[in-house]
């Protein structure tokens, strides 16, 4: 049977009211991540205020070291 770990990771947004997104950050994270064997499974954000997001959550998975 597969077994997997997971780890979750939570970009926060930048600007005085937040909803601002580094776009080059996250995907340099992302890219470090997947050269590690992660694999996003799910993402979201999460609401400030009138629809301006918070965070964005994503949430990643590899399979584990038998």
């Amino acid at each position: 049977m597969e077994k997997f770990e997971y780890k979750v990771v939570t970009f926060d947004t930048k600007g005085f009211w937040g909803g601002i997104v580094e776009v080059q950050q996250i995907e340099k994270q992302l890219n470090l991540l997947g050269n590690d064997g992660w694999e996003m499974v799910s993402s979201t954000s999460t609401n400030q205020s009138y629809g301006s997001s918070k965070s964005i959550v994503c949430i990643f998975k590899r399979r584990k070291a038998q």
